[in-house]
């Protein structure tokens, strides 16, 4: 039986106990130091920090035997807490699963108490004199506690505030954020890059929509943890594939809550070492997410404090290393398939009505933790338009608003294009747009249909190669391909990816690449060649680092699942191991007059008084790139709106001039161009019949 049998087992009322032993520990130091009626005249509030330790204390014990007394009742009291029943006490957490002896943990409950009443801070700075720190030094820690407060630095408990200074002199000081995990005033407000996701909102591992394969292997690994077989869970893929909603079923079978750590964020001497006792306290097993590039390697930390398995989270780049991951288990969660990811939206429309869902499962293929955003954000504008029912529309408008959260900093957005008939190529280019447009739909349904020697790791990436020279409809091409698959379409800006700085042209590009198959939209490599250049000689450390990253681009594209566009009017530049792995080469050659007719008269204005015959002859007699057609029927819409608004033959002629002249070179239509005799428009006029 223990004097404290009729405390409740809580949070709060353990702490409790704990406190009133500190604060009675170092009422007994001042008594020694200098006398009660000395300590309580200049610190009167202590009397009623004595008064509330008093009624637990029998009255036969003297000023020395309280402390052993003390220290055997609240063990007892503890004893009766059933296995498992620690989740509920975060300092009992830390005695059991921490390996924080009573010493110790009565040593830390004095770090703190300035945290609960400041006016200790009166106290420790009168101690701690001619030093006016009103934290408790590690001297003094020891001297109240009667334990070396050492054991908390190791731990990772407190932090030290002057490290510079002498060892006795250290300051300590518990994390605002442990300290309130502690005291058991419910969630706390944790520190940036953490975040804990209790138990009870864990899936059960049965309800995840994570493909069959790791549905089989996922009810296996909790009891592996359990039984030490394996130290920890590596589960690797894209963003949004539900990688920590996977760490939070196992972590939940296993009977606790997780403890995410964003890993990039984890700085400062007090870092890594605070992860261990705030998850050991929380009942939580750490998650430690980490975004590495290709080739980085991350050592995983040894966490203080904390006794159990880690589950650890990265993307399909980069590796750990360490004594943590010797024994770990890797899972690799996969892209959802089209029925999981029927599956996700359906869920994530959480009972909206919405049309044709089967269709725009299909049309817009996110991870699942996008669906849901995007599902969210749809029903969301249902919502402000007065709708109980979510419209693919809405669900168009709510994917585009994700897109550009995620990429506009790194790529930028170009509206796609109208129907196919504003793109005019060849007859041959077109075939093979139409072959592009094919793959690109149907780039998830063929899997299915391959034979075994493809074998099970091929992905649904389409490549494209659009050669040919500048101004002849390569960027219209893809967002025109854009338009009639009904995705966005992002130009990557080769000036911001090329980097001087060895290894972070790599590094522009996975963030690029990765982001953009997240969110599968349409990738635009404008003017390609400066990066898929044709590997050369090494001749110096220029060219070796130039190799590494065409190599890099190479396998990235190989295992690329998005669709991505490549232009180039070099194609004479581009390693030919380039040109293999793509799906599709489409090359598009200067348009004939026929092919220029047409693009006169898609670009010109629905009303103008331009002769059909007229448009054939400039057609005819001006080569001009679709390009320059385009910026020509610009400047005759400009030069018209000084007259009446209406395009005319003059003003075409005077365009014309215009863009030959940017190109330094002299209009077919001028009479120096023509061998002495008039070749303007108005002969040409004059010779239609």
């Amino acid at each position: 039986m223990s004097a404290f049998e009729g405390v409740p087992p809580t949070a709060r009322e353990h702490f409790a106990l704990h406190y009133h032993a500190a604060a009675y520990r170092l009422i007994d130091h001042l008594r020694r130091v200098e006398g009660l009626d000395s300590a309580f005249g200049r610190y009167p509030f202590l009397r009623r920090h004595l008064e509330a330790v008093a009624p637990w204390l029998p009255e036969e014990l003297g000023w020395e035997q309280a402390p052993a007394w003390w220290d055997g009742e609240l063990p007892a009291w503890e004893s009766a807490v059933p296995e498992g029943g620690e989740s509920a006490l975060p300092l009992l957490a830390l005695a059991r699963n921490g390996g924080l002896d009573p010493g110790a943990r009565l040593a830390l409950m004095v770090c703190g108490l300035v945290e609960e009443d400041p006016r200790f801070g009166h106290v420790f700075a009168d101690l701690q004199a001619p030093s006016a720190e009103r934290r408790p030094c590690l001297d003094t820690v020891n001297a109240v506690s009667g334990s070396p407060g050492a054991v908390l630095i190791r731990h990772g408990l407190v932090e030290v505030a002057n490290r510079e200074a002498p060892r006795a002199s250290w300051i300590l000081r518990v994390a605002p954020d442990l300290w309130e995990v502690l005291r058991g005033d419910g969630e706390p407000a944790l520190a940036p890059g953490l975040l804990h996701i209790p138990r009870r909102e864990a899936e059960p591992i049965a309800e995840l929509l994570v493909g069959a394969r790791v549905a089989d292997w996922l009810p296996q690994v909790p009891p592996l943890l359990a039984a030490g077989e394996a130290s920890a869970v590596v589960l690797r893929g894209m963003r949004g594939s539900d990688r920590r909603r996977v760490a939070r079923a196992v972590a939940g079978a296993l009977g606790r809550g997780t403890l995410e750590v964003t890993a990039e964020q984890v700085t400062g001497e007090y870092g890594w070492p605070r992860i261990g006792p705030l998850a050991t306290a929380l009942h939580a097993i750490p998650v430690l997410v980490y975004d590495l590039y290709p080739g980085q390697a991350a050592d995983v930390p040894a966490l203080p404090g904390y006794a159990g398995p880690l589950l650890l989270v990265l993307g399909r780049e980069g590796g750990l290393r360490g004594p943590a991951v010797a024994r770990a288990v890797t899972i690799e969660i996969p892209r959802p398939s089209a029925a999981d990811r029927l599956g996700h939206w359906r869920r994530a429309m959480n009972g909206h009505r919405c049309g044709d869902l089967e269709a725009i499962s299909d049309q817009v293929r996110l991870p699942p933790a996008d669906i849901r955003r995007t599902a969210e954000t749809a029903a969301a504008i249902a919502a402000l338009d007065g709708r109980e029912s979510v419209t693919p529309a809405d669900v168009r408008d709510a994917s585009r608003t994700l897109n550009r959260q995620r990429l506009d900093t790194l790529a930028t957005r170009l509206e796609p294009a109208g129907g196919r008939d504003r793109l005019v190529v060849t007859e041959v280019a077109g075939a093979k747009l139409l072959d592009l447009e094919r793959r690109c739909r149907h780039r998830e349904r063929v899997l299915d249909l391959l034979g075994p020697a493809f074998g099970e790791d091929t992905g649904g990436g389409v490549r494209a190669l659009f050669t040919g020279p500048s101004g002849t409809g390569k960027t219209l091409a893809a967002r025109v391909l854009a338009h009639r698959l009904g995705m966005d379409v992002y130009r990557v800006d080769l000036a911001a990816v090329v980097d001087k700085y060895v290894g972070e042209t790599e590094k522009n590009l996975h963030r690029v690449l990765s982001r953009v198959e997240e969110l599968d939209v349409v990738l635009l490599i404008d003017e390609g060649d400066a990066l898929l250049g044709a590997r050369t000689e090494v001749r110096s450390a220029n060219d070796r680092f130039a190799n590494l990253e065409t190599n890099y681009l190479l396998q990235r594209l190989e295992v690329y699942q998005g669709i991505v566009v490549v232009t180039t009017n070099a194609v004479a530049n581009v390693d030919r191991a380039f040109q293999r792995r793509m799906d599709v080469v489409v090359d598009f050659v200067e348009p004939g007059p026929a092919e220029r007719a047409r693009i006169w008269r898609h670009h010109l204005p629905r009303v103008h008084e331009v002769p059909p015959d007229l448009l054939d002859h400039l057609a005819a007699r001006c080569p001009l790139t679709g390009g320059q057609i385009r910026n020509a029927a610009l400047q005759a819409a400009l030069l018209a709106l000084d007259a009446d608004g209406v395009v005319r033959a003059g003003h075409l002629e005077q365009a014309i001039a215009t863009e030959y002249g940017k190109a330094g070179a002299v209009s077919p239509l001028d009479s120096s161009g023509l061998s002495g005799r008039s070749g303007g428009v108005q002969d040409l006029l004059e010779a239609l019949p």
